[in-house]
């Protein structure tokens, strides 16, 4: 038995297609749109697969973020139970609240991602993605596109606006693969989720002293006691998880899906017209959030005929929503020329992604200078070779080796 077959469902993809959802979402889309399923630690949840569900589940203030367990994908813990082990909910971690504190907490950070903040950063997201460029250029081929290029680039990013300092010690990235990995034990999960604290805690309480230019410092400098030291942890390490591990492994297996379609990695490279619509498609495509956040029913509610009880947990399947036949035609084509349309990669709602104008400047920039500066960019290894990250919350792969 294979990795795969022992996952919950929502974390396979298609054994000929590794950019596809596995073909059982196809066929519950059809027949069971809305199903019960049970995942790691024997959870009973409902996977919700088609689009217009998902997305009126995702925008429903009945389903709560705040109410479902922390570590529910998480693997039976043995002797010790998960709500011992995760019982210290960190505040600030505004995803898994409910307005009106997530409002309150989003609200602090929401100005970062702006579309003037934008501008003024795209000079120096420009400069990150040639400096690593430039080292991968020197390095010569074959390198790992990973860890030369998809991972360094956001991570660099967001490590700015944070103000951790470049000489830190501190493995986030690292501590971030232990914590969405649902195969990973508690043994591991509890260490890495502590460092991943303390190395936060330490950056906040050297901005509460002095409050630096950066993200943490004017969130200081402008709610000052109002917004405590645990929840500026929990505010930083969301703002780092996230700013760095969605756009990285969008980075890295988004480039893989362009290499096994060259014809629209023409269009990317070639026309600055197409790239907004370009990298949207790609997104939907490949669709690395394996699921929305877990939700709670904080009432009975009836999705698309079916009942969902109060206190029933929901799963919304994205990749399986963005390969809806009904919102898109011929989902399973990767279409640059595609007319753009809403999909669910972001989210949806309240909590649809705080940062996805970053994300988006990260990515409009990073692939088409990448295509440019290695026209003749090509795999190192053979695809069957390529090892993903099929286990995480976040899709992905391990590392992509490529040669020019």
């Amino acid at each position: 038995m294979t990795q795969s077959d022992t996952l919950p469902l929502p974390y396979r993809r298609d054994a000929d297609c590794p950019f596809d959802p596995d073909p059982e979402m196809s066929r519950l889309r059809a027949h069971e749109p809305i199903s019960r399923i049970t995942i790691n630690g024997g959870d009973v949840v409902w996977l919700v697969t088609r689009f217009d569900d998902g997305r009126d589940i995702l925008g429903d203030r009945r389903f709560s973020s705040e109410l479902t367990p922390l570590g529910i994908v998480l693997p039976e813990p043995g002797n010790r139970t998960l709500a011992e082990e995760l019982q210290d909910q960190q505040p600030g971690t505004f995803i898994e609240s409910d307005p009106p504190e997530h409002t309150r907490l989003r609200q602090m950070v929401a100005g970062e991602f702006s579309a003037q903040r934008m501008t003024q950063l795209r000079p120096r997201i420009e400069a990150i993605v040639e400096h690593h460029l430039d080292a991968m250029a020197a390095a010569g081929p074959p390198v790992d596109l990973v860890k030369e290029f998809a991972l360094p680039v956001p991570s660099t990013v967001i490590c700015e606006m944070l103000g951790v300092p470049k000489d830190f010690d501190f493995d986030f990235a690292g501590y971030t693969r232990i914590m969405t990995d649902v195969m990973s034990s508690l043994e591991t999960l509890i260490p890495a989720r502590n460092a991943l604290r303390a190395g936060m805690r330490e950056l906040v309480e050297h901005n509460r002293k002095q409050p630096g230019d950066n993200v943490l410092g004017r969130i200081i400098q402008e709610h000052g006691a109002s917004v405590t030291d645990q929840e500026l942890v929990g505010i930083g390490n969301l703002l780092l998880v996230a700013g760095h591990e969605t756009t990285a492994n969008m980075l890295g297996i988004g480039t893989l899906a362009l290499l096994r379609h060259p014809e629209q990695l023409a269009l990317l490279r070639d026309d600055p017209h197409v790239v907004e619509r370009a990298v949207d498609e790609l997104v939907r495509y490949v669709s690395i959030p394996n699921h929305g956040e877990i939700r709670t029913a904080t009432a009975d509610v009836t999705v698309n005929g079916t009942l969902i009880r109060d206190g029933e947990q929901v799963l919304v399947a994205i990749p399986s929503a963005n390969r809806d036949e009904s919102r898109f035609p011929d989902p399973d084509r990767l279409d640059f020329t595609r007319e753009p349309r809403t999909h669910l990669a972001y989210g949806h709602g309240v909590h649809y992604c705080v940062g996805v104008s970053l994300a988006r400047l990260e990515m409009h920039l990073a692939f088409p200078a990448l295509l440019r500066r290695f026209p003749e960019l090509r795999l190192a290894v053979p695809f069957e070779d390529v090892s993903y990250r099929r286990s995480n919350v976040t899709y992905g792969v391990h590392s992509l080796p490529v040669a020019w």
